[in-house]
């Protein structure tokens, strides 16, 4: 089973749980993945067109999602693990501690998902 697919499948079970770090964890990673799949814009597609070269019809203006690796996937996860370690690092005062102290749970639910069951292999989970 893919990454995102069991992320995708302990979410509402997260939900169902009540557990608030879990489920943002899980939400803002799916949501990485979901943008690292946009089709990239061209500077020449966001300046208008005139009206009567404007693409007309269902679709006409529809364009096919990139495709994310199973190691791309797990590089993601891992940059989002990543960056809530270093945000809780940054976080020193006493008056952080409980939001630092949420970084890491949900750096380490997003390690969980690389080091458990069908993760990503290579040191995949291996941050710093």
């Amino acid at each position: 089973m893919s990454l995102r697919a069991r992320m995708r499948q302990a979410l509402p079970e997260a939900m169902r749980n009540r557990d608030k770090t879990t489920v943002s964890a899980l939400r803002t990673a799916l949501a990485a993945l979901d943008n690292a799949e946009a089709a990239p814009v061209k500077e020449a597609d966001l300046r208008g067109l005139a009206l009567e070269q404007s693409p007309v019809g269902a679709g006409a203006t529809e364009v096919a999602r990139r495709e994310l690796s199973e190691r791309d996937m797990a590089d993601i996860v891992r940059a989002e693990a990543t960056e809530r370690l270093g945000a809780a690092a940054e976080l020193t005062a006493p008056a952080h501690a409980a939001r630092e102290a949420r970084l890491r749970a949900e750096a380490a639910v997003l390690l969980r998902f690389l080091d458990g069951p069908g993760g990503a292999q290579d040191g995949v989970g291996d941050v710093a």
